[in-house]
């Protein structure tokens, strides 16, 4: 016993961590089903593998330690074409490794298990700047014929061929590492995809280095990050209990556990043993550190996981916000890249590196200037593709004049660009065509709209709405206003960014994680026209865009998305068209413009991909490598007494009592009021837990008439003395903070010893909740 409290007392802290520097980053791997980092390699379908492009760009940049690691699709994701009914034809092309500037990694393949089976994959590598990009390939490895299809397409198949993919992704990748001689500190899951990469460092801990399975379990956890990117449950990876016992049963065999204990990792607390096997729940129980993509969207995730720590408030929930950001310098254009040069240097796109307030002086007719280029790159890269999506079709030249006139360069350009899906309501402007129709055919104050998009080969009502869409720009009166452009993909969404005058977004609040096209369009030069959602909650102001209110509160979603479409309209007739046609004697629309400046000085700053890199290193990275450090000490001692301390709370915890009084500072006979501050004392029965060893909580704020605690302010109380009937004295101190009905409570919760987050369903004690009306 005392060697194990040694032990505690050194991963405590009683010796700090060696101090880091303040953007020093930890080596990382980077995890994710898809990597948007080129047009001409399809190996992403849209926001997610986007991102997962930018960040790595963003880290090539500033030389971080990172490896990126995913999988290689045969036919990567698919072309869009759409037949002469407007429905979405999906076709896919075979995509060769090696011709793409890939390079093998090694001759060998890595091979893992995959159920009663071996599955082999070649390891590919594409550098993007610095950073190297490991994807693995069934299909150039000697496999069995039905598993050469494994990486066939991205997100393809059945749930089994899902399940492939994933094990391969996550633990094929700690594999493909290995076999690539890279050595990250951590791992970091970006979505649930890859999450099972937790349970390959758990076998490799297990079979390496001696550790029992929760052992393994302690110390993969503090090494490993997880973003969720989901706002919505359906949006979640389930698997059922038949598939994960075919290809697991081996695994639970070696690792000496039954399945239930494998699939109660993929569950919340009461699931039942054969519910589906959650991937998200898998992230954040094998993570020490998660977050979500933007401040909303985390209120979002806490609310939607807050079942896995039901004893914490639901603001406590421990996910972090990390808001997506985007690699400015691939995506604006560079006349605007040219333009912010001028005015703060050749490093704008580094985060905190320049005096955004320097804008002040850009002029409107810079930005005017600026802007026209990348209106004159649309129009003409649109006229060109829909031509040759006409031709592709079988129209005949000689009916295709007409597409010579399509869209104008002094037209107000509305952009609509993304995953084609119900929630983002694509077709909102569409529920009021006599509307639409006036605000597209007035010659006076000329407006356009560019829709692109495409749905998932699965999702009919996605099809339907592109139909609709298509349909819509097919009206000989319409057609040289509004325009569908088929196959999106990078390649027409900076087209898209870059010539747009407003960029539209009306999403469901807050069914949108982040969203960042809108932040891609405003790095040049674009209003954002959107509901407040995602990362455009974060930065809309009165003078930088419009917002489009969102009515949560109407259940009835026919009738939210008809008050929501009528706003949409009214920001566009009296706001939006009016602001860009307002023009002084040289044309020029200075109100507008204004807007446009306040945009780029308030929004590029807060959306830039250094900025996001420089807080996964901050809020994930640092504390997450300090986490993996105490676990790891003196071969995972550190891990080793977190099982051992974890199974001494459970024994004492069923023991553990707490009770708390209030006593009011000044000893005054009238009722307390607003500002006011008491001392609360808790007297707390630790049955053999030492002080050191828990953490006691003053919580307090206003309470509901059914006296329950909302949103309370969290205090930590320090021991005071041992009592002589051996209960702890804790003390705290607490201000009134807000008027009406008040109260409090204590919270006892045992310490972390590796100071990551507190895991799922951690044992907490309460005492008796305090409630004063004021």
């Amino acid at each position: 016993m005392v060697r194990a409290l040694e032990h505690f007392e050194v991963a405590v802290g009683a010796e700090e961590p060696e101090p880091v520097q303040p953007d020093a980053m930890p080596q990382v791997a980077y995890f994710s089903p898809e990597f948007g980092v080129s047009a001409n390699i399809p190996q992403y379908s849209g926001g997610l593998g986007v991102l997962a492009g930018d960040y790595l760009r963003a880290c090539a940049d500033e030389g971080r330690p990172l490896v990126g690691v995913g999988l290689f699709y045969q036919y990567g994701y698919f072309r869009q074409r759409l037949d002469s009914e407007g429905w979405q034809q999906e076709t896919y092309r075979e995509l060769e490794p090696g011709q793409m500037g890939l390079q093998k990694v090694s001759d060998r393949p890595l091979e893992l298990p995959l159920g009663e089976r071996t599955i082999r994959a070649a390891v590919w590598r594409q550098r993007v700047g610095s950073v190297p990009l490991y994807l693995m390939d069934t299909a150039s490895a000697p496999n069995d014929s039905d598993l050469l299809p494994v990486t066939d397409r991205l997100y393809g198949g059945e749930p089994e061929h899902r399940l492939q993919q994933e094990i391969l992704l996550g633990m094929g990748g700690i594999r493909a590492l290995e076999l690539a001689g890279e050595t990250p500190t951590l791992f970091h899951s970006n979505e649930g995809h890859a999450g099972f990469l937790a349970l390959e460092r758990i076998r490799q801990l297990v079979s390496q280095h001696g550790l029992t399975f929760a052992e393994a379990i302690e110390a993969a956890r503090a090494a490993t990050v997880f973003t969720t990117h989901t706002p919505v449950p359906a949006g979640i990876d389930r698997f059922p209990v038949e598939l994960m016992t075919r290809y697991f049963r081996g695994y639970c065999d070696e690792m000496g556990i039954g399945l239930d204990t494998l699939m109660a990792l993929g569950h919340f607390p009461g699931e039942a043993a054969d519910a589906p096997f959650n991937m998200a729940v898998l992230g954040l129980r094998m993570s020490g550190h998660a977050n979500a993509v933007s401040q909303l969207h985390r209120r979002v995730s806490q609310k939607m996981f807050h079942g896995l720590w039901p004893d914490l408030f639901e603001s406590e929930v421990p996910i972090q916000a990390v808001t997506n950001g985007v690699h400015a310098r691939h995506w604006v254009a560079p006349e605007v890249s040219h333009l912010l040069e001028r005015y703060l240097g050749p490093r704008w796109d580094v985060h905190n590196s320049v005096r955004w307030d320097r804008l002040h002086a850009l002029s409107p007719v810079e930005i005017w200037e600026a802007r026209g280029p990348g209106r004159r790159r649309l129009v003409e890269g649109v006229r060109s593709r829909l031509r040759a999506a006409e031709l592709a079709r079988g129209v005949p030249v000689d009916e295709l004049t007409w597409t010579e006139s399509v869209l104008r360069e002094d037209a107000l350009t509305i952009g609509f660009a993304r995953r084609v899906a119900e929630y983002k309501r694509g077709a909102l402007l569409f529920s009021q065509p006599e509307r639409l129709r006036a605000l597209l055919l007035d010659p006076q104050r000329p407006v356009q709209l560019v829709i692109a998009g495409k749905a998932h080969p699965r999702d009919e009502q996605g099809k339907h709405i592109i139909q609709a869409l298509s349909r819509a720009s097919r009206d000989p009166e319409l057609r040289a206003h509004l325009v569908f452009v088929e196959d999106y993909d990078i390649a027409v969404g900076r087209m898209l960014y870059q010539g747009s005058d407003v960029w539209l977004n009306t999403p469901r609040r807050p069914m949108e994680a982040c969203g960042t096209s809108g932040q891609k369009a405003a790095m040049n030069g674009a209003l954002n026209c959107s509901i407040l959602d995602g990362w455009w909650d974060e930065c809309y102001r009165s003078d930088n865009g419009f917002a489009i209110p969102s009515f949560e509160e109407v259940e009835d979603v026919a009738e939210r998305d008809r008050l929501e479409a009528e706003a949409l309209f009214q920001i566009l007739e009296q706001k939006v068209v009016p602001t860009f046609f307002d023009r002084d004697e040289r044309g020029i629309p200075e109100r507008w413009l204004e807007m446009v400046r306040r945009s780029l000085q308030t929004v590029i700053p807060r959306v830039l991909g250094s900025r996001m890199v420089a807080d996964y290193v901050r809020l994930m990275y640092q504390p997450a490598a300090a986490a993996a450090a105490l676990a790891g000490v003196d071969n995972h001692q550190g891990a080793r007494q977190a099982v051992s301390f974890s199974r001494r709370v459970r024994e004492s915890w069923p023991r553990v009592r707490a009770t708390a009084r209030g006593i009011p500072t000044q000893g005054l006979a009238r009722g307390l009021k607003y500002g006011d501050e008491r001392v609360v004392e808790a007297m707390v029965e630790l049955d053999g837990l030492l002080p050191h060893e828990v953490e006691v909580h003053l919580l307090h704020g206003p309470v509901t008439a059914d006296g329950r605690l909302v949103c309370p302010i969290t205090e930590s109380m320090e021991v005071d003395e041992l009592t002589s009937n051996g209960h702890h004295r804790y003390v705290g101190r607490m201000g009134l903070a807000t008027r009406g009905p008040y109260g409090f409570t204590v919270r006892v919760m045992p310490r972390r010893l590796n100071r990551d987050a507190p895991p799922p369903e951690m044992p907490v004690t309460f005492a008796e909740p305090q409630r004063f009306l004021r």
